[in-house]
């Protein structure tokens, strides 16, 4: 059951709404109070141009019709309830919801564009063996509105700090996108539409939600999409993403076959390598094998220690070298993620798990003393 606050009867939240709808609701708004038309436009360029936090913000609106659309409808903006700078320029936002739920987003710089990995749910349900979000359990869904808000307030934020525009998002942050369709699919509209960032922008992360991805494929925007694949072999996998019962590899890849003749959608492959569990040389042939199938590209992204999973450390440097050239020589595109914002808790689900020990100190926290992550 999607349990979004977008969906209230009460008052709709407007970041929540894509263009159309948008326009729509503020047509029929204002022309209820015999208003003209263009003030429907005045708004929208308050939300998609100028960001604005509040009604009161636009002011070249009068006071009267500001109360109005107060009455009428939200902007459910996020509270900042902690921000972490590493010493590399990644930036962590921990967001407190209007309900109290926490998620996380991370501005991630480089010289030559700057991305925002957002998230989709509060916690997530999937239950990945090697991921800090999972640890802290679901919460709830996020609404469109909560997804939009985090690029919202993150740009905003960036723009204040010298980091500039943001170019690309990912939905790489806390939860499962691909579970939360419906409020995943109108932010992308969302952002696509209304903020004016390119399709080819923006990559849909997911661990193999296979209706999802031919959902996703069967749209017309080339939106990108990464795979959490992280074994190649089905019974590996499945001791790493419980999904894969669910939806075992040769359904994925059917899937993932259907996306890439789509046309245009490039795909990625995630893969986190563990020392002693899923960096064997032999497995370099089948990974290949696989991305070779839908011309996918391989990152391959050293493991970030964590607390449940005592006996599990990062493969060593010279086997993600072995696996990158290994790649390379079969055909296959491939390059080995640098670890980011080491500092500050920045692996995913970090911040909000530990913000919940605070809560409850009897849960263990997300970081092991002593240990970095990306």
């Amino acid at each position: 059951m999607d349990r979004s606050p977008d969906a209230g009867p009460d008052r709709p939240d407007l970041l929540g709404l894509d263009p159309d709808a948008l326009s729509a609701a503020l047509r029929a708004h204002f022309e209820s109070r015999g208003q003209p038309e263009y003030r429907a436009r005045q708004v929208a360029r308050w939300i998609y141009e100028a960001r604005a936090e509040s009604f009161d913000d636009m002011t070249d609106l009068p006071a009267a019709e500001r109360g109005a659309l107060a009455e009428a409808f939200e902007l459910r903006e996020p509270r900042a309830e902690s921000v972490a700078r590493s010493a590399d320029g990644t930036a962590k936002h921990l967001w407190r919801l209007a309900d109290g739920e926490l998620v996380e987003s991370v501005l991630i710089p480089t010289p030559r564009r700057l991305t925002l990995c957002l998230s989709s749910q509060a916690g997530c349900a999937m239950g990945c063996t090697f991921c800090a979000t999972g640890w802290t359990g679901f919460g709830r869904q996020l609404g469109a509105g909560e997804i939009v808000a985090q690029y919202r307030a993150s740009q905003r934020w960036a723009e204040a700090h010298g980091y500039g525009r943001i170019g690309n998002v990912v939905y790489m942050g806390m939860g499962e996108p691909l579970a939360n369709r419906r409020a995943v699919f109108a932010s992308l509209e969302v952002l696509n539409r209304g903020y004016g960032l390119g399709a080819r922008r923006i990559t849909v992360s997911t661990v193999g939600v296979v209706p999802g991805i031919l959902e996703l494929a069967a749209r017309p925007e080339q939106f990108r999409l990464a795979l959490s694949l992280h074994a190649p072999l089905s019974e590996l996998r499945a001791r790493l993403i419980p999904l894969e019962r669910r939806y075992p590899l040769p359904e994925l890849m059917e899937a993932l076959r259907r996306f890439d003749q789509a046309g245009g959608k490039r795909i990625t492959f995630e893969y986190t390598m563990i020392a002693g569990v899923n960096d064997d040389p032999a497995l370099i042939d089948p990974l290949a094998g696989l991305a070779a199938e839908v011309d996918a590209f391989v990152n391959l992204i050293p493991f970030n220690p964590i607390p449940w999973q005592p006996d599990w450390r990062p493969s060593p440097a010279k086997r993600l070298e072995q696996f990158r050239s290994g790649l390379e020589r079969r055909g296959v595109s491939a390059a080995v993620r640098e670890p980011r914002g080491r500092d500050i808790d920045a692996a995913c689900g970090q911040l909000r798990a530990n913000a919940l020990v605070e809560l409850d100190p009897s849960r263990p926290r997300a970081r092991v003393a002593g240990e970095s992550s990306d």
